[in-house]
């Protein structure tokens, strides 16, 4: 009896997944400036031209890293934002701080995302919380006010993990900081909906 045809199988699995996985756990210890194909390979157990098999190039397997950290941070923010209960300033904030607690994470697929411009989820992630928080703002304010809260809380975790805030702070006082900020912004896309 002939196999059915599938993905091909390797010694230790399925190579797309390896291949994967290998790659991520390169990317946040080497970052992906310093990122080869061929370390990829080698973590992965297989030859260097194994992942020809699956990804043309290494532009290829980083693209699809960073399709893959977008999934991921689209669920820490929906993971956060149910546990932050029902409430549409609870649900901002909730969703606000798992973006920023993936970003702290995985600071280097963070990175990869935003820089090979594949990173969509916070924008989206984030309008249902506003839209909610402002129900009877014009679709400008809204919109302005999902770009503002995005902005913020980017901005906020950027500045973080380049060190050029709280750098000195415990990690208790850091997250002080950002819940705060996150306050902030939330009392402002309330001023900003209610003027509308």
């Amino acid at each position: 009896m002939v196999p059915a045809e599938g993905p091909k199988r390797y010694h230790h699995g399925d190579l797309r997944e390896a291949l994967v996985a290998a790659g991520l756990s390169l990317l946040e210890e080497k970052g992906w400036r310093d990122f080869t194909l061929r370390e990829c390979a080698r973590r992965a157990s297989v030859s260097h031209a194994a992942p020809a098999h699956h990804f043309a190039s290494l532009d290829d397997l980083l693209t699809e890293l960073s399709e893959r950290g977008e999934v991921k941070l689209r669920e820490a923010m929906e993971t956060e934002g149910g546990r932050s209960g029902p409430e549409p300033a609870a649900q901002l904030v909730g969703r606000c701080v798992g973006y920023m607690a993936f970003a702290a994470g995985h600071p280097e697929l963070f990175e990869l995302m935003f820089h090979r411009g594949a990173a969509k989820s916070g924008q989206p992630a984030l309008a249902p919380a506003v839209e909610a928080l402002i129900p009877q703002a014009s679709p400008e304010v809204k919109a302005r006010m999902v770009d503002f809260a995005w902005s913020t809380v980017h901005g906020f975790i950027v500045l973080v993990l380049q060190g050029r805030i709280g750098g000195k702070d415990s990690s208790r006082r850091l997250k002080s900081r950002g819940l705060a900020m996150l306050a902030e912004m939330v009392e402002t896309v309330l001023r900003a909906g209610n003027a509308s």
